[in-house]
């Protein structure tokens, strides 16, 4: 199993195409590459940490489809964005609103927002984050892994540590 993280999808919102300046022709276009990336890098026994904003204007049936077409097990990290209905969507195996864990032997505080200072952060704890769509200067051992800064995909610990 492999452990991805991501956030700041906001499938169906149509305004994250001129706010972010998504190269796509049209929403649907968006939201068809974000799922096509998604489920060329993570296969259906994967893990995915979504740091939150996972779509916007999406009635529930439509969310609960998209979710249950993206490979992996699924966490989500609430975001702003995320409204009860999404929060709710059958296809989450866990919702929070902050997480630590571990991943290949490093410590991980997970949030869709960036942190001035977190916990274990002078023994070498990193900060996944999203939210600032790759518009906040980061602190050393913090990274967003939002898709306008990701290829518009999940990615590896190890593909944002190497990108660093």
């Amino acid at each position: 199993m492999t452990t991805f993280f991501t956030a700041d999808t906001h499938f169906g919102h149509g305004g994250a195409r001129g706010l972010y300046r998504r190269p796509f022709p049209s929403v649907a276009a968006m939201d068809a590459a974000l799922e096509e990336r998604w489920n060329a890098a993570v296969r259906p026994g994967d893990e995915v940490w979504h740091l939150g904003d996972f779509a916007i204007g999406y009635p529930a049936e439509a969310m609960a489809a998209l979710l249950a077409r993206l490979n992996g097990t699924k966490r989500l990290i609430l975001g702003n964005n995320d409204a009860a209905a999404t929060a709710g969507l059958p296809g989450w195996a866990s919702v929070q609103h902050y997480a630590e864990t571990e991943v290949e032997g490093r410590r991980l505080v997970l949030c869709h927002y960036a942190f001035r200072s977190w916990r274990d952060m002078a023994r070498g704890a990193i900060n996944l984050h999203g939210h600032s769509h790759g518009r906040l200067k980061p602190l050393a051992r913090q990274f967003d892994v939002g898709v306008d800064v990701r290829e518009f995909r999940p990615v590896t610990l190890a593909e944002i540590l190497q990108a660093a």
